[in-house]
């Protein structure tokens, strides 16, 4: 077995022995060097194997078996507390009955044409529409045609950059600024730099632009070990707000950001979900409300659930681009809402609520930034195991659901 190596404070100052005024004395002032470099002197204790180590480098060398086996404990942990007699799966539940009812409800009461052609020209012409340009029965036919998702169907598809083959290679410097951004011959071919003045939304969002200070910097106290299931809210509020303009959120960086706080509980509430299908029961009840029932409901949260998955399998470099990005949006939001005409307190509140969303986004980053690169799978396969049980909760709704429509329809016959 390995024994640590430990020297005292007058052998590491290169004193003689004559120096030392006791031996008592000597001995309280040893230090251990660490196990990994050898180096420096150890500050930490892994909790496992006990070994000493001085830094997060050498955490994450000091052994894989080490590592892996305490990411795959804590991905049981979290899969025992997906009991199936929960609060979380009850309250799917509710949700997911309730959704299947008013959609019934909904296309019952749909007539066969949804939009008029003139209302249709005048979404097609690209001009600025309001609603109070349109009639009575054009407004009641453009929310219908919002509420089934017609209008979608009329505007080009948007990939995700998370979904593009480019995000398997995002490159951040050791310290996670952003490295040279690298073109390819291709877009610098079809590039031209004096009529691309706006960002792309295709692109791979840019990192930090200087590097990340330690959460020792940040804080003193030990950051929550709820800070993976936060994550994922936050990731769901990030996914769920690009999705819904369509990537392009520099559009309406204000309204997007108003958006998001509203999905995120954690950052919009101040919430601190203790699980992740807690995390992401919230996030879904909002999805499938009546604000945004219009987006999909039950189907485009699975959907998010499944960006989710794929963000933390690209790993650490994306989640701290992901980050990032998201802190740009509530920051220009920020900045935008001092042009809105709104009162003064209520600006104040909402200048109040972006600004410790965006204080939450850089901790989150950094705090992700010093995670070990074996939690983002573990995180994931977490996430997919949920979306599993969701899937689950529908198919069994439904049939429910269906089961009770055939019974009610039987009992109407007989009367």
């Amino acid at each position: 077995m390995e024994r640590d190596v430990v020297v005292s404070a007058h052998a590491a100052a290169g004193s003689s022995p004559s120096s030392a005024s006791s031996s008592s004395s000597s001995f309280a002032e040893t230090r251990v060097i660490c196990r990994v470099c050898q180096k420096q002197f150890a500050q930490y204790t892994c909790p496992r194997c006990n070994s000493r180590y001085c830094s997060l480098p050498c955490y994450k060398g000091h052994s894989v078996q080490c590592t892996e086996s305490f990411m795959r404990e804590n991905v049981m942990d979290e899969l025992k507390q997906m009991q199936p007699e929960d609060e979380s799966k009850k309250k799917m539940l509710d949700i997911l009955k309730r959704l299947h009812l008013e959609e019934e409800m909904e296309s019952d009461g749909e007539d066969e044409s949804m939009m008029s052609e003139e209302l249709i020209q005048k979404v097609m012409s690209g001009k600025e529409i309001k609603l109070e340009d349109l009639s009575d029965d054009e407004i009641k036919r453009f929310r219908q045609a919002l509420a089934s998702g017609e209008l979608s169907k009329m505007i080009e598809p948007w990939t995700p950059w998370w979904k593009k083959p480019s995000a398997r290679s995002i490159y951040l410097s050791p310290d996670g600024s952003q490295l040279i951004k690298q073109v390819s011959l291709e877009d610098a071919a079809t590039s031209d730099p004096m009529t691309d003045d706006e960002p792309s939304i295709n692109e791979i969002p840019e990192g930090p632009d200087s590097p990340l200070p330690s959460l020792k910097q940040l804080t003193r106290a030990e950051p929550s070990p709820l800070l993976a299931v936060h994550l994922v809210d936050i990731l769901y509020s990030y996914c769920f707000t690009l999705r819904l303009y369509n990537g392009d959120w520099h559009s309406d960086p204000f309204g997007a950001s108003t958006v998001a706080l509203s999905i995120s509980k954690v950052m919009g509430e101040d919430a601190k979900p203790e699980t992740v299908p807690e995390a992401l029961t919230a996030c879904i009840e909002e999805t499938c409300s009546a604000a945004y029932r219009h987006t999909g409901g039950f189907r485009f949260a699975i959907g998010l659930v499944d960006d989710i998955i794929t963000i933390l399998s690209l790993g650490h470099n994306a989640l701290v681009c992901a980050l990032c990005d998201f802190r740009r949006l509530i920051q220009d939001g920020e900045r935008m809402l001092k042009a809105e005409k709104v009162g003064k307190s209520e600006k104040a509140q909402s200048t109040l609520k972006l600004r410790s969303a965006s204080r939450k986004l850089f901790f989150m980053t950094c705090w992700v930034h010093e995670q070990p690169k074996e939690a983002w799978p573990s995180l994931a396969r977490i996430v997919e195991v949920q979306k599993a049980s969701l899937e689950e909760l529908d198919s069994g709704s439904q049939k429910t659901q269906r089961k009770s429509n055939q019974q009610s329809k039987v009992l109407i016959e007989e009367l």
